[in-house]
């Protein structure tokens, strides 16, 4: 359900671009360095927005490094790392966590089972140092599969889980920015739930699996709908990042924000108006 919230190569700059991804492959280290090869497995970009939306309201020091890996075995990419790198690495451990021990125990997935063995032993000790995410996120995802064994098509019930698991996860610490950053975490993840429910809609109707949007995708104005809720996320989302005092690295904040997350609704647009029409 992630990959959604990344950056718009075209019309970032070129400096801008090296230091996003500097932070992407800063993650990827920290997850490694954390958690071992199974770590860097649940690498996403949308991770890569909240360090670099936390380093820049935190103003956190950031150390630069050097250094070789599989993906580039010859040539040393820059990495960027610092404690909220560290935090997002164990928040993406958290995710796969809790999704692989609910597909073991609502669908009896082997990967599930096999998934929440392999992890169990290195989560009691992120568990221990975030149990205010951890709840919040197995609450969620228990709502969440609730949501869906009823079937419900009213879209809001869903998403809204999704939303408030995103919530917690942006809320790095209790303090005076609280609200707002749970504010942003709360309308993104309504964002991707909605845009992930969108892009699979077909997929999901030919393998009869659970998608909110079905009822909805019988009106004539349906992909108005989509458009108008996930316009309303988005609109929602960048007013309160924008009430934030993000100064370093806004450029790539705002790109993200307003042409980013864009990406994948406007592939999936375009390959539809290019098949044939029958």
């Amino acid at each position: 359900m992630f990959g959604y919230v990344t950056a718009y190569e075209p019309e970032l700059k070129v400096k801008d671009f090296r230091k996003y991804k500097a932070y992407y492959c800063g993650l990827c280290r920290s997850l490694k360095e954390r958690h071992g090869t199974l770590g860097q497995l649940t690498l996403t970009y949308d991770m890569t927005f909240l360090v670099i939306l936390l380093t820049s309201l935190y103003e956190c020091k950031t150390r630069g490094s050097m250094h070789l890996c599989k993906v580039h075995p010859v040539k040393k990419q820059l990495m960027l790392q610092n404690e909220i790198t560290e935090y997002a690495a164990d928040m993406n451990m958290i995710l796969a966590y809790y999704h692989l021990k609910d597909d073991w125990q609502d669908e009896k997935k082997v990967s599930g089972f096999a998934g929440t063995c392999a992890l169990r032993h290195k989560m009691k000790k992120i568990v221990r140092k975030y149990p205010r995410q951890c709840r919040a996120i197995q609450r969620e995802l228990k709502n969440l599969s609730r949501c869906e064994k009823s079937g419900t098509m009213e879209i809001d019930r869903p998403s809204g889980c999704f939303g408030r698991m995103m919530a917690e996860l942006f809320v790095y610490k209790k303090d005076g920015w609280e609200d707002r950053l749970r504010k942003i975490g709360f309308y993104l993840g309504k964002f991707i739930y909605i845009m992930d429910a969108w892009e699979d809609l077909e997929k999901d109707m030919r393998t009869k699996s659970y998608n909110p949007l079905k009822e909805l995708s019988q009106k004539e104005d349906y992909e108005e709908q989509c458009r108008e809720m996930l316009c309303m996320m988005i609109g929602n989302c960048t007013a309160e990042f924008e009430m934030l005092p993000c100064l370093l690295d806004v450029d790539i904040l705002r790109n993200i924000l307003y042409d980013g997350v864009w990406n994948r609704y406007k592939k999936m647009k375009d390959k539809k108006s290019e098949e044939p029409m029958l």
